[in-house]
């Protein structure tokens, strides 16, 4: 074995072929003991359905040891290094070199894929990981049809032609679906691609007219954030001349294109009106009003996709706000400034929905004002390309379905995790000293994130409390946009905002960027008190660092949520259609921990 003398001069493939033959031994003797030749004492590992049917973060001998003891229960086999993906050997600061190594791997329930970060022991007797993902990538005998395993298309003679036959599976007339889908956004619509590769007879219902409308219907200078690399949909690709950041209608318009590509079910103008749920044969019973037409169905699974935030608005009270004389408006009635062209107004929230509809208001000659009610993490748009992104998605990264799994197998209470997201968060606001001082000088308070990890922890707690500068900040440094920091709001009155501290802000109208009650809260409104009180919390961190309720059990059976931004929503609906396909396969998707 390689010792840390001469670790310099790595034999990588034998390095990383050693230590699978030796998880592949603990594991198919279930042999916890082994837990000190194969892992660190600070190690984690990270498991995507393979080994728990769940998405779990195990830390430390106490938790993964329980885990290699079951697995001599799931007839692991074909631990091999992959042959489509080389190893790497990363170094850092001098530090003891580390190598990544993807693998493949076999259970009973199905194919995985793997990857470990692996670095010699201290005491020169071999190497050891810090970090293990296992994903799994199929169910036994049953995979995505796509690639090799695509279908012919070729309508057999006597048989129907594909469009009677899509007309007819988008009817339902003859069975309900096995899976209900509220929510027709990206997140939706994913999920449901993943589920007809796999088979899965799938409806997805939506109140807009058009898929793609919710997009279509917000302010008109609207982009993404986040660039075009990070936001693919499953298993369709945008088209290589796509722009960097996609404007509102474009996205609209693609979501429509691909329900269509992807031969989605789509229900349009159309929400649920009742629902209940059979816990002894595991049905549901869901009424839909489809544009005044009455279809009762009973799916086996019911996923909630109306986005995490939810859509029931948070509209706090102020004191007076019965007072003003103008228009109070939540930022998720707001469509464009025209409305407010030559007026005063007062934007409430300088998060990303505040900032964006600032910018917006500035564009179309209104008097803006934004309300700061606590510090914001700022950074731009293109940082976070250069810094975050561009290893991961960018022109010249790996395939979208490598840096996914990279990015997953880092798990989010990791101590790498943190530091490495402390370290960008500091490169990034180096990158963006300059905004970052013109938006101090005009007293724009900022913040850092979680202890200095930047949006990334905000994310993944809270949702919120950061901006990804798309044009906005400039606009507040140069004063076209105003700012009103460093106070509370103590009441309204009828000309407008007055201020803990003596200050006032008179506006012709106020608009309130204040976010919404979480997706909690539409189940409730949708499904019932029944359901909603049934399901635990959605979004934030469990204690190892999971998100809660989200692409897992909810806390009631056949009821799911689904969400996220378009990169989370792309890599982690698979697991979910994986889970939702094994379970109406009648496979056993109990925990063994």
């Amino acid at each position: 074995m390689t010792t840390l003398s001469d670790a310099i001069d790595i034999d990588t493939p034998t390095v990383v072929a050693t230590w699978l033959d030796g998880l592949r031994d603990a594991l198919q003797a279930g042999d916890a003991t082994r837990y000190e030749q194969l892992f660190t004492t600070d190690s984690w590992w990270r498991d995507l359905l393979a080994f728990t049917w769940d998405l779990r973060s195990l830390h430390g001998e106490g938790a993964i040891g329980p885990l290699m003891a079951a697995a001599v229960n799931q007839s692991v086999a074909g631990i091999t290094a992959a042959t489509d993906c080389e190893p790497v050997r990363l170094e850092v600061d001098g530090a003891p070199p580390t190598v990544q190594a993807f693998f493949d791997f076999q259970t009973a329930t199905g194919t995985g894929r793997g990857l470990v970060r692996l670095h010699p022991s201290a005491d020169g007797t071999g190497w050891r990981a810090s970090t293990l993902l296992t994903s799994l990538e199929s169910l036994e005998g049953i995979d995505f049809a796509v690639g090799s395993r695509r279908p012919s298309g070729v309508t057999p003679p006597g048989e129907p032609s594909w469009t009677t036959r899509r007309l007819a599976e988008q009817e339902f007339g003859s069975g309900a679906p096995d899976v209900l889908i509220v929510g027709a956004g990206h997140s939706g619509l994913g999920l449901a691609a993943y589920l007809g590769a796999l088979g899965v007879s799938t409806l997805l219902v939506d109140k807009n007219e058009r898929v793609g409308d919710n997009w279509r219907n917000r302010y008109d200078s609207l982009v993404l954030h986040d660039p075009v690399w990070y936001d693919h949909l499953p298993l369709m690709k945008f088209p290589p001349g796509w722009p960097v950041y996609t404007p509102k209608d474009k996205m609209g318009d693609w979501l429509e294109i691909y329900s269509r590509a992807m031969e989605l079910n789509v229900w349009t103008g159309s929400s649920v009106t009742s629902s209940s749920y059979d816990d002894e044969t595991g049905t549901w019973r869901v009424t839909i009003d489809r544009g005044g037409e009455i279809r009762e169905l009973t799916p086996r699974h019911v996923v909630l996709a109306t986005g995490l935030s939810g859509t029931e608005p948070f509209v706090p009270s102020f004191a007076g706000q019965e007072d003003f004389a103008g228009q109070i408006l939540h930022s998720s009635a707001y469509t464009d400034g025209s409305q407010f062209t030559g007026k005063r107004v007062a934007v409430i929230g300088t998060g990303n929905s505040g900032h964006d509809v600032a910018q917006d208001l500035y564009l179309h000659g209104v008097d803006t004002t934004l309300v700061q009610r606590g510090p914001t993490f700022v950074i731009g748009a293109q940082t976070v390309e250069a810094v975050m992104m561009s290893a991961s998605y960018s022109e010249d990264s790996p395939p979208t379905e490598v840096s996914d799994l990279i990015g997953a197998s880092m798990p989010n209470r990791a101590a790498g995790t943190t530091a490495g997201l402390q370290a960008a968060t500091a490169a990034m606001a180096e990158m963006d000293k300059d905004i970052h001082d013109g938006l101090t000088e005009r007293g724009f308070a900022l913040s850092s994130g979680i202890d200095g990890t930047g949006s990334m922890m905000l994310f993944l707690t809270r949702n919120g409390g950061y901006y990804i500068d798309v044009g906005a900040s400039k606009l507040i440094i140069d004063g076209e946009i105003g700012i009103v920091s460093g106070s509370e709001i103590d009441r309204f009155d009828a000309e407008g905002v007055v201020f803990a501290d003596g200050r006032r802000l008179d506006v012709d109208a106020i608009l309130l960027a204040t976010g919404f009650r979480g997706i909690v809260d539409t189940a409730r409104r949708i499904f019932g008190d029944e359901v909603a009180d049934r399901v635990g919390p959605v979004w934030d961190l469990d204690d190892e660092g999971e998100l809660r309720g989200v692409w897992r059990p909810s806390g009631h059976n056949g009821f799911w949520f689904s969400g996220g931004n378009l990169g989370f929503a792309r890599t982690y609906n698979k697991y979910l259609a994986l889970r939702l396909k094994a379970d109406l396969d009648g496979i056993d998707t109990s925990s063994p921990i």
